[in-house]
C-alpha cells in the first residue's frame, strides 16, 4: 500500500496536466500513488493520462460530476494513509510531500496539514506574492474568518478523518474545499509547514461572474459552520460575513470585465456586516484597486499589476541567499 494518495481532479486540463505530472516524479518523497479522475473532459485528458508508463499513476473516468465530485471518487478509490490533493494547474515544490508526511508523522492527532503559496501567472512565472498564514492547533475560529488555505493544491489529510466527518458536498460549487476544512476544524487540529512549497496559477478568465449564486453558496457554508456552534461564538458569523463580502468585491476585480463599481458595492456591504474589517490589511488593499481602477481604468489597473509584479519578483530575487566560494 502506498503511504500518500495523490487525488487530481481533471477536467479538460491537457493545457497544464503534463507540467503538473512532471513536478510529481521529482518529489523527494516516492512512496505515493496518483489518481487522476477525469470528470468528463471533452479534450485528450484521458488518453494522454492513458499512455503514461509509470505504474503508480491510475486514471478513473466519469461522467462530469465537478470538483468535489471527482475528488470524492479520488477519496473512494484511495489507498493511502494520507491524502494530498492537487489541481491538474498547479505545481509542487519537490520536498513537498515529504515534508508534509513528516509533519503528520510528529503529530498524530492532527488531520491536515497545510503549506505556504506562492502565486504563478497563466504562463507559470512567478509573480512576487506569496501568501502565509500561521494559525494551526485548534484553528476553526480563524477558518470561520476566511479560508486559509489558499488553494485545493495544499493540504494533506489522514485518509481515515473521511470517515468522521464525510466527503466534499457536491451541492455546493463555490469554495467546497472551506466548507470540508472547516467540518475538518471543528474535530481535528491543524498543522502549518511555513514555507511555499505550492505553486498556485491564477486565471483571470476562469473567475466567476455569478456573484449569486457565489453569494448562495458562501453562505451555505458560513451557515452549516455555525449551525451546531455554541452560543458564545456565534457573534463571530457577522466578521465571516463581512470577509465574505470582500472575498466576493476581488472576485469581481479579479474577473476578465474588471468590475471595480460592483466591488465597491460588495465593499460597503462588508463594512456593514463588520466595521472593524476597515482596518484590515484585505480591506485597504481592495480599495486602493478600486481607487486605481477608477482613477486610471482597468487598463491602468493592469498595468499597475504588472509592476508590481515586477517589483515582487525584484526584491524576491535580491533577498535571495547567495553561495559563497
Amino acid at each position: 500500500m502506498p503511504q500518500v494518495s495523490v487525488v487530481i481532479p481533471a477536467y479538460n486540463a491537457i493545457t497544464y496536466l503534463p507540467e503538473t505530472i512532471k513536478c510529481l516524479a521529482k518529489q523527494t518523497f516516492d512512496d505515493f500513488e496518483v489518481i487522476i479522475v477525469d470528470d468528463g473532459s471533452l479534450d485528450e485528458t484521458a488518453q494522454w493520462v492513458s499512455q503514461l508508463q509509470d505504474p503508480r499513476i491510475k486514471l478513473i473516468t466519469q461522467v462530469n460530476q465537478g470538483s468535489s465530485g471527482a475528488r470524492n471518487t479520488g477519496i473512494k478509490h484511495s489507498q493511502g494513509e494520507f491524502i494530498a490533493f492537487m489541481d491538474a494547474d498547479d505545481f509542487w515544490q519537490p520536498t513537498k510531500l515529504e515534508k508534509q508526511v513528516e509533519a503528520l508523522q510528529k503529530k498524530p492527532e492532527v488531520a491536515l496539514v497545510y503549506t505556504w503559496v506562492a502565486y504563478i501567472d497563466e504562463a507559470g512565472k512567478p509573480t512576487g506574492r506569496i501568501v502565509k498564514h500561521n494559525a494551526e492547533g485548534q484553528v476553526w475560529e480563524k477558518f470561520t474568518e476566511r479560508n486559509l488555505i489558499e488553494c485545493g493544491s495544499v493540504p494533506m489529510i489522514r485518509r481515515h478523518c473521511f470517515e468522521n466527518v464525510g466527503l466534499f458536498d457536491t451541492s455546493i460549487d463555490a469554495a467546497p474545499d472551506w466548507d470540508m476544512w472547516l467540518r475538518l476544524a471543528a474535530c481535528y487540529p491543524f498543522a502549518v509547514i511555513k514555507e511555499p512549497l505550492v505553486s498556485y496559477r491564477q486565471h483571470s478568465n476562469n473567475k466567476s461572474k455569478n456573484y449569486p449564486k457565489l453569494l448562495h453558496d458562501f453562505r451555505t457554508i458560513i451557515e452549516k459552520a455555525f449551525q451546531s456552534a455554541p452560543f458564545e461564538v456565534l457573534h463571530l458569523r457577522n466578521r465571516s460575513y463581512g470577509n465574505l463580502n470582500l472575498l466576493i468585491a476581488w472576485k469581481c476585480i479579479q474577473s476578465k470585465d474588471k468590475d471595480y463599481k460592483k466591488a465597491d458595492l460588495f465593499r460597503r456591504q462588508a463594512l456593514k456586516h463588520d466595521f472593524k474589517i476597515i482596518f484590515s490589511k484585505e480591506y485597504i488593499r481592495l480599495s486602493v484597486a478600486i481607487a486605481i481602477m477608477k482613477r486610471f481604468s482597468p487598463n491602468g489597473y493592469n498595468q499597475f499589476v504588472q509592476l508590481m509584479y515586477a517589483l515582487r519578483r525584484r526584491v524576491s530575487s535580491v533577498s535571495q541567499p547567495t553561495n559563497k566560494s
